[in-house]
């Protein structure tokens, strides 16, 4: 799913407005108003976040990274997930770092993700693997996508938690890049 820059800058350009009329995720009664209303009329601006990702995220994180590496190195990145230390990055450096479109708000999961945050049902933390800026390889997000959107929706600047990684090395060939979606 990953995106050219300029494709990527379309898909944010003609969405940014909506998203820059929303609060500054974090405050209460951070609308025009003060009432805590953006302009989109969906309810508190803040997103809120479970301590820990939920246990089916995992697997879903493990079918995902299997489908651009060998399950063992998958799994074992998973393994990794499991143990990491919260980290929190905003939503638009997220999708950046991913080189990932922001999905429109229309999207089913988005809304879907969209509605509990307008319900003030916190959301799971996201899972990512850690990309190679000398490489050039974008940062996964093995987990979460439409949790990150629905947060830009919010408002882009939502600080996400996350758990990051850096990918699990094939046994026994530990110079060998194991995920590059962005090359042939």
């Amino acid at each position: 799913m990953a995106t050219s820059e300029g494709s990527q800058k379309r898909s944010e350009g003609s969405q940014k407005p909506a998203a820059k009329e929303r609060g500054k995720s974090g405050q209460k009664g951070s609308g025009k108003d003060g009432s805590g209303k953006n302009g989109a009329g969906r309810g508190t601006d803040p997103v809120r976040w479970i301590l820990d990702p939920e246990e089916h995220d995992y697997p879903a994180a493990e079918s995902y990274l299997s489908l651009l590496t060998d399950p063992g190195v998958a799994h074992a990145t998973v393994a990794t997930l499991r143990e990491a230390e919260p980290a929190h990055f905003k939503a638009k450096d997220i999708l950046r770092a991913a080189r990932l479109a922001l999905l429109p708000e229309s999207n089913p999961h988005v809304a879907s993700d969209l509605r509990k945050i307008a319900e003030d049902k916190p959301l799971s933390p996201v899972l990512m693997v850690r990309g190679d800026l000398h490489e050039g390889r974008p940062a996964l997000i093995a987990d979460g996508y439409h949790r990150v959107c629905a947060s830009y929706w919010t408002d882009e600047n939502t600080d996400i938690p996350v758990r990051i990684v850096d990918p699990a090395r094939p046994t026994g060939d530990p110079a060998r890049p194991i995920v590059d979606p962005a090359r042939p």
